[in-house]
């Protein structure tokens, strides 16, 4: 069963306020991960793989290209670290691009906080509002998105529509 995310991106020239107000909130410090997320030659959505010192999984996702809170039906299978594994998905689908990132992982409820240093990108904010059981709902899930736009200063400029990984391909591609 996938979980329901409303998720946002956002560049973000201000690590040190969002800290300071998630502090201000509360937030649980999950901790630094660096992580590589190599994504595979998928028909539809985007499978990666991701390896890190905190998170590793083989996630699949599938949400429009749109600014601002957006609807994110992701399938997460929790993988061990395992080469073979990598070699498996790049030997049968390819590979498409690799992400390497640090990222700082914050909570507050069911709300994760990412503070991102992505290699050849620069510094973002994501915010995901997580419905694991279906209990809380889509609308609820955009509000909480919303309001912590408005809580970080996130305009709409600021607001990025697309993934790491694409962001990458189109920086490759001139």
């Amino acid at each position: 069963m996938p979980v329901l995310n409303i998720e946002i991106k956002a560049r973000s020239a201000a690590h040190e306020a969002i800290r300071a107000r998630l502090a201000e909130d509360g937030a649980r410090f999950v901790g630094e991960d660096h992580q590589v997320d190599t994504y595979f030659d998928v028909p539809r959505g985007r499978l990666k793989l991701r390896e890190g010192t905190i998170e590793n999984a083989l996630i699949f996702y599938d949400r429009a290209d749109e600014a601002g809170p957006k609807r994110s039906d992701i399938w997460l299978y929790r993988a061990a670290p395992d080469p073979a594994l990598k070699a498996l998905l790049t030997a049968a689908l390819g590979v498409r691009v690799v992400v390497d990132k640090r990222r700082e992982i914050y909570f507050i409820d069911n709300v994760k906080f990412h503070l991102d240093r992505v290699e050849g990108l620069g510094t973002f904010v994501e915010i995901e509002a997580i419905d694991e059981t279906g209990a809380i709902g889509p609308d609820r899930l955009r509000a909480q998105c919303e309001y912590y736009l408005r809580r970080f200063g996130i305009g709409p400029d600021d607001l990025v529509s697309v993934s790491y990984s694409d962001l990458l391909e189109r920086q490759a591609a001139g």
